[in-house]
């Protein structure tokens, strides 16, 4: 849950992302799928060119916080099948993927997490938009 409700989430985004759902919704991944699926629904839906440059988008590379512990990571949001956490490309389906999408720089997330633990996650940076840098076929 965020303590500012209110998350944007570009139509190109949105439209792959609704078939990441579908096509994840079955199997091991069902829950994470569903968690995403929860977070679409409540997002402000804008074009390409309109979403603002310090929202996280699918394959910006975002610098956010842990609350709790003030441990900071740089990560680029990236579909499953794209992902490399060796490399900091963390899946849209990853419990902080979810998290991160569409959040602006400021905005903080309660999470849950892996073992029943819940994290506030805020978002410190976007570095890199690919909206913002006119890269809109990512």
């Amino acid at each position: 849950m965020t303590h500012e409700r209110r998350i944007i989430v570009t139509e190109t985004d949105l439209e792959r992302l609704q078939r990441v759902i579908e096509q994840y919704s079955g199997g091991r991944n069902a829950t994470l799928a569903e968690m995403l699926d929860l977070e679409l629904a409540r997002a402000e839906v804008t074009s390409s060119q309109k979403v603002p440059p310090d929202v996280v988008t699918m394959n910006s590379t975002v610098v956010f916080e842990d609350e709790e512990t003030g441990a900071r990571r740089e990560v680029t949001l990236c579909y499953p099948w794209d992902a490399r956490s060796d490399e900091g490309r963390v899946s849209v389906l990853a419990p902080v993927g979810s998290a991160l999408i569409g959040l602006s720089v400021g905005q903080s997330i309660d999470w849950p997490m892996p073992g029943g633990r819940t994290r506030t996650l805020r978002i410190v940076a976007v570095p890199y938009q690919p909206e913002a840098a006119g890269h809109f076929h990512l």
